[in-house]
């Protein structure tokens, strides 16, 4: 799915603090509020910064319920296996209540590479080579070490429950997929099948709004690890090349070519894009 229409699109407002519990009050008093409007996926994220302390490290809070709240406890998960293996947003809080779930996390410095490839367009090529190499180093972390399972079955049995359940939206389909319903794209997955993974560990939503770079173009982490686990190495690759069809389709090549792909497999490219379309 497609995350932006227009560059210029908000990528945050000003927002009233959220009714917090009490265990979360004391901690974020005085600090200043904004909402995320990227990629919530059910979940609300702010961005809380201390307006007179510019040393002060920014913080995120996601909350939710239903849903949501469980996607939130799946990514406390990840977060916590990740800390010593990716570099990943450190955890201050989680809990969960009636309320639903909490997660704080510490922000990572730098810009998202969607921001940087937007206001920098004239350095796009190193832009993407750095992320090309920088996700041939996470998918070197060994399979065997990682807890969660992530591979297309089990995505596809989710995204038939999404189906029966009416959440699949079609309005968000990208481009090449438009006027499509819901169920023709499960269709078109099921002629894909069989399907032979290369298994690595995956980012699960490897697009341009969950990486952090700085100035001098070298990736700092990622964020929104909720989908992480075991899968197909074309699962990352997929989503990130679609990301940057929005800038410049021959980026794609470029990011392969970093990746160390010099013949890419077009097939798992859209399989991965037909099963994104499902989240």
């Amino acid at each position: 799915m497609t995350d932006h229409d227009e560059h210029d699109d908000p990528r945050e407002i000003p927002a009233k603090p959220a009714v917090l519990p009490t265990t979360l009050a004391a901690r974020l008093a005085g600090y200043a509020w904004h909402r995320n409007l990227v990629g919530e996926a059910g979940a609300i994220v702010y961005r809380l910064h201390q307006p007179h302390r510019v040393d002060a490290p920014a913080l995120y809070l996601k909350h939710g319920d239903g849903a949501a709240a469980i996607a939130i406890a799946e990514e406390f998960a990840r977060l916590q296996w990740l800390a010593a293996q990716w570099p990943v947003p450190r955890v201050e809080h989680f809990e969960w209540s009636d309320r639903g779930a909490w997660l704080l996390t510490h922000a990572l410095p730098g810009r998202t590479a969607y921001e940087w490839l937007a206001d920098a367009p004239e350095h796009a090529s190193g832009i993407v080579e750095s992320l090309g190499r920088f996700l041939r180093r996470l998918h070197a972390l060994p399979v065997e070490t990682c807890p969660f399972n992530a591979n297309h079955l089990l995505q596809l049995g989710h995204a038939r429950q999404r189906l029966a359940a009416g959440l699949i939206d079609a309005d968000d389909f990208d481009e090449a997929r438009l006027g499509w319903t819901p169920r023709q794209v499960l269709e078109a997955i099921d002629t894909m099948l069989p399907f032979e993974e290369d298994a690595v560990v995956s980012h699960g939503d490897f697009s341009l709004d969950n990486i952090l770079m700085r100035a001098d173009g070298e990736v700092v982490g990622v964020i929104d690890v909720g989908r992480a686990g075991i899968a197909d190495r074309y699962r990352d690759l997929a989503i990130l090349a679609n990301c940057l069809d929005e800038f410049d389709p021959a980026l794609r090549d470029t990011f392969f070519s970093a990746y160390g792909l010099a013949a890419p497999d077009t097939r798992k490219v859209d399989f991965h894009l037909l099963l994104d379309e499902c989240f």
